[in-house]
């Protein structure tokens, strides 16, 4: 298995950043978009870090997937300014675009295509069709862990092998910025942790990630810094850790059972409680007084553990189904 993320050696765009962007790979201010009278990016700020894992949180509708089209270019912005690699968008969308790589939520390989040709093929889109030789295809080939299945039809891959292809063939223009939505969505386990790794490699070697997830434990293993969206607004901002400290208590304890309608923490002040369904989460810095009391109703059984981003989305989002 390959240590490192393939380093491809073509003469490419230049690495620096203009406009007195140094750090900062995105920059967004007053990012709006509106459509008619729905707004679905409401004069949103934010920088994202030159050679770290930038993340968008929000449930369906909170504006991810729109933000990430106006800094492709592809949607057009309704207010504000947005700048990557230190240039104007849109006005240089297509000079940016040549320098990321995007891994989009539905895998769109070529089944009509090997798994070496798909990397082929869309080198030529890139004009580096002829100058994209064998051992190039190779290491990103290796890299994808797909070098014993160059010659198979992609329609012969599991979905694991699908989406790694999807991000080697991302990789073929060295680009310095990753956009990835939702990049291991619908994936096992073992698949998913693959993934991270590579994703892990790229960033080491400096590649800057912008991603979008529904997997809390994928936001918290990847990203450096994230933001949490809902209704086209940014609800706050920082690391993980950073955010799990600002908004909830140290610990979780899940309550489960008949009796969580009549069992009562209202008497301890450090417990904030939420219930949903026949399940009650009490929120505390103090768990032992709250663990005592469930030991004692023998009709309950509980989960302790400590809090995560799941909780802090939750919290900032809410618990309601989004569709």
């Amino acid at each position: 298995m390959q240590d490192h993320p393939p380093h491809l050696a073509r003469p490419g765009p230049a690495t620096g950043l203009s406009s007195g962007q140094a750090g900062s790979i995105v920059v967004a201010k007053g990012l709006k978009k509106q459509y008619g009278d729905y707004t679905a990016v409401n004069s949103i700020d934010f920088k994202v870090p030159q050679g770290k894992c930038f993340g968008f949180l929000g449930p369906n509708g909170a504006g991810k997937t729109t933000t990430l089209r106006m800094i492709l270019g592809v949607t057009p912005q309704s207010g504000g300014e947005l700048s990557v690699f230190g240039l104007s968008v849109p006005k240089n969308s297509r000079q940016i675009r040549a320098r990321i790589g995007v891994v989009p939520q539905a895998d769109n390989l070529d089944p009509d295509f090997t798994v070496a040709e798909n990397l082929q093929v869309y080198a030529s889109y890139f004009g580096l069709g002829r100058r994209f030789d064998k051992p190039e295809i190779e290491r990103l080939l290796k890299f994808a862990s797909l070098q014993d299945r160059a010659k198979a039809k992609t329609d012969t891959l599991s979905g694991g092998m699908k989406r790694r292809l999807t991000i080697a063939r991302a990789l073929i223009n060295d680009p310095q910025l990753m956009i990835l939505d939702e990049p291991t969505t619908g994936l096992d386990p073992q698949a998913r942790h693959i993934i991270w790794s590579r994703l892990g490699e790229l960033k080491r070697q400096g590649v800057t990630l912008l991603l979008t997830t529904h997997y809390m434990e994928e936001a918290e293993r990847l990203c450096d810094e994230l933001v949490i969206m809902d209704h086209g607004d940014i609800l706050d901002q920082g690391s993980p850790a950073e955010l799990i400290s600002r908004h909830v208590e140290r610990d979780v304890i899940e309550i489960r059972g008949d009796n969580t309608k009549q069992f009562s923490l209202a008497e301890h002040d450090n417990c904030r409680l939420e219930s949903m369904g026949s399940s009650l989460y009490c929120y505390t810095n103090d768990p032992s007084y709250v663990l005592k009391q469930i030991q004692n109703n023998h009709g309950l059984t509980y989960l302790h553990r400590p809090a995560d981003l799941e909780d802090v989305f939750l919290k900032l989002t809410g618990r309601e189904l989004r569709d």
